[in-house]
């Protein structure tokens, strides 16, 4: 699991963390913008991935001046960003291993150069 993703604050302190109220939290996670995992006890838990998207939020609503069906937008777009960057990502290792492989392909063999002998000259 990539650390920024590793569960690790509770709504309360996730919610101090970004100057929000617990109640928000849970609204913006009602409204899917916010997916905190959750404990066998059921308790959210929000990792710091968590807490920088609450941060966007509330950027993009205080900031910019989105409601939420704005920013639901922009989310929505950020995230599919994110998969397309990730998947160009993959394409372009995959090409690279592809070109490497014709690249091993190719003929190493040295092969001399010997220029044309001049054609005879008539007397």
């Amino acid at each position: 699991m990539i650390e920024t993703e590793r569960p690790r604050y509770m709504i309360s302190v996730a919610a101090e963390l970004v100057g929000m109220h617990p109640q928000t939290l849970r609204i913006y996670e009602q409204r899917g913008l916010v997916r905190p995992q959750r404990t066998a006890g059921n308790t959210r838990l929000y990792s710091d991935s968590d807490v920088e998207r609450l941060r966007l939020i509330q950027q993009l609503t205080s900031e910019v001046g989105l409601n939420l069906a704005g920013v639901e937008r922009v989310l929505h777009m950020e995230d599919e960003i994110g998969r397309m960057r990730r998947r160009i990502e993959r394409m372009e290792q995959d090409m690279r291993r592809a070109l490497d492989e014709v690249h091993r392909s190719y003929r190493r063999d040295l092969v001399l150069y010997r220029s044309p002998k001049p054609p005879m000259q008539r007397s």
